[in-house]
């Protein structure tokens, strides 16, 4: 396994500074999809942590609270909430969900952080990083991995999955490595590969929701 220095960042933040130029904070992909990929993130946060999974019920794939002992921050607080107290929804049905407000919930949690700045004028969709260097390493760290064909740890396998189901990987990785694609998601426990997969799906979606 790959030593991987994450800089105390989780996986919402990792992708949000991805999906978002390290200088000006501009979006690299439609609001819609940056939305659906950072519920998938904060949902990648609860599996990562242990406190949810995938469950299959009715022949519907779902996600399953594993207790219901605080997270220690909102953002995963408020998603893991409405899983418990709803949890009959299917697996993409909360990720559109969440899509809703992802983004604002990320980025006033990395401005609370001290990642972000606050947003000024009527630039409320343009939220510049604090750091340029801290706002590149996600995405840095990422393809230095790709390159050198080192293993992954979950996180960043996520962080990968993630930007491959929303088409992402295409604008901001240096080579296109299906190979290693396969075998990075291949390694990654059951539920975080279900996310991918219903990550991706609701980003078709998405688009054909759109024409």
């Amino acid at each position: 396994m790959a030593e991987v220095d994450h800089s105390g960042l989780r996986l919402a933040d990792d992708l949000f500074f991805v999906m978002h130029d390290d200088i000006t904070g501009r979006m690299r992909l439609a609001p819609r999809l940056t939305g659906l990929a950072l519920a998938a993130a904060v949902v990648g946060e609860l599996m990562l942590a242990g406190r949810v999974t995938v469950g299959l019920a009715a022949g519907q794939v779902r996600l399953a609270p594993l207790g219901t002992a605080p997270t220690g921050d909102a953002l995963t607080q408020s998603a893991l909430d409405h899983i418990v107290a709803e949890p009959s929804h299917r697996f993409r049905i909360w990720l559109q969900f969440f899509a809703r407000t992802a983004y604002a919930g990320v980025a006033a949690r990395m401005t609370t952080a001290g990642l972000l700045r606050p947003p000024s004028g009527r630039l409320v969709r343009r939220r510049a990083p604090v750091d340029a260097n801290t706002a590149a390493w996600p995405l840095g760290r990422l393809n230095l991995a790709i390159r050198r064909r080192q293993p992954l740890d979950p996180q960043d396998g996520v962080l990968l999955g993630l930007l491959a189901a929303t088409g992402g990987g295409r604008l901001v990785l240096w080579e296109q490595n299906p190979a290693y694609l396969s075998s990075s998601l291949s390694a990654l426990p059951l539920p975080l590969r279900e996310l991918v997969a219903q990550t991706e799906a609701a980003v078709g979606d998405s688009v054909i929701s759109r024409r």
